[in-house]
């Protein structure tokens, strides 16, 4: 089964929290803090597998987690950071935000590895809070929380030339004869139902990919055949192979035919449309006449395109087709699928504002990251834990803000789940 586009969650570990220990040894009347930091939580990453070419894998396995910090411990004991996670996934594959649709990075090379969801810091332990007026201090920081979010897992296959065009056209019997690729070849439409990939060997010893793109017929950029499924696949190609049927056999006008694909290329995608493009009049072993075939010569003309005529049956025109392509490759750049100054590699917890303010009821309610990582720092019912919490409060801005919404003296204000009483 080919599977070139999945959903999947994915999660960082959380960082371990930060120990409040004190120390307790003989003949010492009164040991400092020496609680120990928590560990880091396990990154995500994605990194390129040689040997899957497909996504099928993640249809049956949709949440993926990196393994927790440990806590600390007394005596100054740091936790164990969790153990990064590796998900392979086939060359060519795109990783976007499900929720923005942005890109956070493009597997396109062999051996590429990308670092996509960073783990969270582990706590520090209560030993980094002592002062020389808060020599015994009862709190310590929480571990940060790893980052949660479902992604979208999209393949683009690698190939330098894409062969295209109306179902029977005889793409998949061409891809057969010019490499070793075996597709199925029957003599009705949609035969083939997913791309198939081949390398061809010039007798120069160059050597390029192929990909046959099965399923585009007209109205295939709005979903219709199997052509919007697998239009993606042709955006990273240098150079297209417009297969066209000039035997008669089936009824078809090639010119016709010829302007719906291309409508159907420019629909989906403007930068596709204006690619390099071949015109390949197939079939030529079963021309009764030449009509057809003239006034693809004279579409071709006027374009200012190539226009080659084969058979993959009895050789005709093929060798000829390869040498030309094998030699306009090597003057056709390889061209980035997306803009690598666009691509956000690592998603980060300060993308997002550290905290946003609403009222409701008479209620100023504050959330957001910044706040949650206080309120995981501190012991409400210690009193030096709680003047450090106003002083976290006043450096992030929370204190400004909140007079700048409008607070008032004894109005309330919630943190997360807790509530105060608010006094300047």
């Amino acid at each position: 089964m080919f599977t070139d586009y999945v959903k999947i969650v994915v999660k960082s570990g959380n960082g371990g929290d930060g120990a409040v220990s004190f120390r307790r040894e003989k003949y010492v009347a009164a040991g400092g803090p020496d609680g120990g930091d928590g560990g880091k939580g396990g990154d995500v990453y994605f990194t390129v597998d040689p040997d899957s070419n497909t996504l099928v894998d993640f249809r049956y396995k949709k949440k993926f987690k990196a393994e927790d910090g440990k806590n600390g411990e007394g005596g100054h004991r740091y936790g164990r950071g969790g153990d990064d996670l590796y998900i392979k996934v086939p060359l060519g594959t795109l990783i976007k935000d499900a929720e923005t649709g942005k890109i956070l990075a493009d597997l396109c090379k062999p051996g590429q590895t990308e670092l996509i969801f960073p783990g969270g810091r582990g706590g520090k332990g209560n030993s980094h809070f002592a002062t020389s007026t808060r020599q015994a201090p009862h709190f310590s920081q929480g571990g940060e929380k790893g980052i949660e979010r479902e992604i979208i897992l999209e393949l683009k296959l690698l190939a330098d030339v894409g062969l295209i065009g109306f179902p029977n056209v005889g793409k998949s019997t061409f891809l057969s004869t010019v490499t070793s690729a075996t597709p199925k070849i029957a003599d009705y439409h949609f035969t083939t139902l997913e791309p198939n990939l081949g390398v061809v060997k010039s007798e120069y010893g160059n050597s390029f990919v192929i990909a046959d793109i099965p399923g585009i017929i007209e109205g295939a950029s709005q979903g219709t055949g199997l052509g919007l499924q697998f239009l993606r696949h042709i955006e990273r190609t240098r150079l297209l192979l417009h297969v066209i049927d000039v035997s008669g056999i089936e009824g078809r006008n090639p010119v016709d035919d010829f302007n719906v694909i291309n409508n159907e290329l420019k629909s989906y995608s403007e930068k596709l449309s204006s690619r390099t493009q071949i015109i390949v009049a197939s079939k030529a072993d079963l021309i009764q006449d030449e009509t057809l075939y003239n006034e693809l010569v004279k579409l071709a003309n006027d374009k200012n395109m190539k226009i080659f005529k084969i058979s993959a049956v009895t050789g005709e025109g093929v060798k000829e087709l390869l040498d030309y392509v094998s030699n306009i490759l090597k003057t056709l750049p390889k061209e980035e699928l997306i803009d690598i100054e666009e691509v956000k590699k690592v998603y980060t917890l300060e993308e997002k504002e550290e905290f946003n303010i609403t009222k409701e009821d008479g209620v100023f309610i504050v959330n957001g990251p910044g706040i949650e990582r206080i309120m995981r720092r501190v012991n409400l019912d210690d009193n030096e834990s709680m003047h450090y919490f106003h002083k976290c409060l006043d450096k992030l801005g929370v204190n400004q803000a909140l007079k700048e919404a409008g607070v008032q003296e004894g109005d309330t204000v919630r943190l997360i789940d807790w509530e105060l009483e608010w006094y300047d």
